[in-house]
């Protein structure tokens, strides 16, 4: 029997990874992690503070805002709504922005999925772990700051956060996902989209509490994006956290994921099609 060269072995180590599921994914999650990473990079060269510009530029825009509203709505306690409502808009920041990439995504990435031999999921990981890493530089920078102001929220953090975390991160994969393919489909969906999201933001409780609304409270009841923001920020402030429903939640998103994954691949040939 003949041994093989070295160089055969390196060639059979090199050889790139196929599929297009979860496996495909665990096994090139250094190359989508890292190329995301490369993009925040490219973002921010030649700036003095790099990517810290992201969570300074929320924090900024967060006190802005919660000094006006708070002001307009006459808020009894200031910094306890700033507190609120920058939570809010930075977990909401997350939701829209995977919204409204995962809408163009695959008219953006056009020649890639024409003539590279890449599957769809690589693309729709990358962009999900960019939104991810944006979405950590300004959460934390906002929720180091506010811990001067409330120290509790620190051991909230610690103790509730990570299973509504988890949610949040799965649903924002799975919704890139879903926007991705209807706006592959159906080309009017990009400009539909922003509009949906401002509709959405108004009727959901993130500058006001779930009972301003009254009786169209409701309407928070069956909006699946604030049903991924409100656990989050309820476990940071108030540290509440109820298990039950985040474990349903969590069944929810993992068949989402499931149901995402299985589209991109019964979808892989007929995507390049529709860009």
């Amino acid at each position: 029997m003949q041994t093989p060269l070295p160089s055969d072995m390196g060639l059979r180590q090199a050889k790139p990874a196929t599929g297009h599921g979860l496996l495909y994914a665990c096994r090139t999650a250094r190359a989508w992690w890292y190329s995301a990473w490369l993009r925040t990079l490219a973002r921010f060269s030649r700036t003095t503070l790099g990517s810290f510009w992201m969570g300074l530029s929320n924090l900024l825009s967060v006190a802005v805002l919660g000094v006006v509203y708070s002001t307009v709505l006459k808020v009894p306690d200031p910094l306890n709504y700033i507190i609120f409502l920058g939570f809010g808009i930075t977990i909401w920041g997350l939701i829209s922005m995977s919204s409204l990439a995962g809408s163009t995504l695959f008219t953006l990435r056009r020649d890639q999925l024409v003539n590279n031999a890449l599957p769809s999921i690589f693309y729709c990981l990358e962009e999900w772990a960019f939104q991810l890493q944006t979405f950590v530089q300004a959460f934390v920078v906002i929720l180091v700051a506010f811990a001067f102001v409330d120290p509790g929220l620190l051991r909230n953090a610690v103790q509730y956060i990570w299973l509504p975390m988890l949610n949040l991160s799965l649903f924002s994969f799975w919704i890139i996902v879903l926007m991705a393919v209807l706006g592959a489909r159906f080309k009017d969906f990009a400009q539909l989209m922003p509009i949906l999201l401002q509709l959405l933001f108004l009727v959901s409780p993130i500058l006001y509490k779930r009972e301003g609304l009254g009786r169209l409270s409701i309407l928070a009841d069956f909006n699946p994006f604030y049903q991924a923001l409100a656990p989050v920020r309820n476990a940071l402030i108030d540290g509440q956290l109820n298990f039950g429903r985040e474990l349903l939640s969590l069944g929810i998103n993992g068949l989402g994921v499931l149901l995402a994954v299985w589209a991109l691949k019964r979808l892989r040939y007929r995507l390049p099609l529709w860009v």
